[in-house]
This record gives structure tokens, C-alpha cells and sequence, in this order.
């Protein structure tokens, strides 16, 4: 099966080694006068910018979404290995 562009893209920006190059990247084409469709034409031009810039902030977002989950996850496992040993260091006389 054949990637699409956004396959592609996303596969990129989630290989850490590729990411801030990606990303400025980016960044760089939004900013740039010289586009696949140049912003001098109203609407038509600014379609690019718009997906690349789409795809940027939706992809970012995930990878940020992804971390803070991992670092919740990380943070309730130390609490129920903490209450677990409390739990456990109690003796019945």
C-alpha cells in the first residue's frame, strides 16, 4: 500500500531523530514567500500554508497528548507501588 503524503509527514515527525528538522522546517514553508502555490493568489495560496500548517499543529499536539499520558501513567504507577509497599510493611500483633 502505497504512504500518502501525510503518512509520510507523520511518520517524520514522530522519528525523534527527524522531528525539529521537520518541524522548522515547516515552519519555514509557511513563512516562505516561494510555496507550491505562491500567497500572491487570494484563497488558492494560502491553501498550502493552511494544510502544512494543519498537519504541524495537529501532529505537535499529539506527540505533546502522547507525553503528558506517559508521564500520568508513570506518575499512578510510583503511587501504587508506594501504597502498595505501605500496605505491606504493616504487622498484626
Amino acid at each position: 500500500m502505497k504512504d500518502t503524503i501525510y503518512d509520510t509527514y507523520r511518520k517524520l515527525i514522530r522519528e525523534s531523530k527527524y522531528r525539529w528538522v521537520i518541524i522548522l522546517g515547516s515552519l519555514l514553508y509557511i513563512l516562505s514567500p516561494i510555496d507550491i502555490s505562491p500567497d500572491i493568489i487570494p484563497i488558492i495560496g494560502w491553501i498550502d500554508d493552511g494544510l502544512v500548517l494543519t498537519l504541524l499543529i495537529t501532529e505537535v499536539s499529539q506527540i505533546l497528548m502522547e507525553k503528558v499520558k506517559a508521564r500520568k501513567a508513570d506518575a499512578n504507577e510510583v503511587v501504587t507501588v508506594e501504597t502498595t509497599v505501605k500496605d505491606s510493611e504493616t504487622i498484626d500483633v
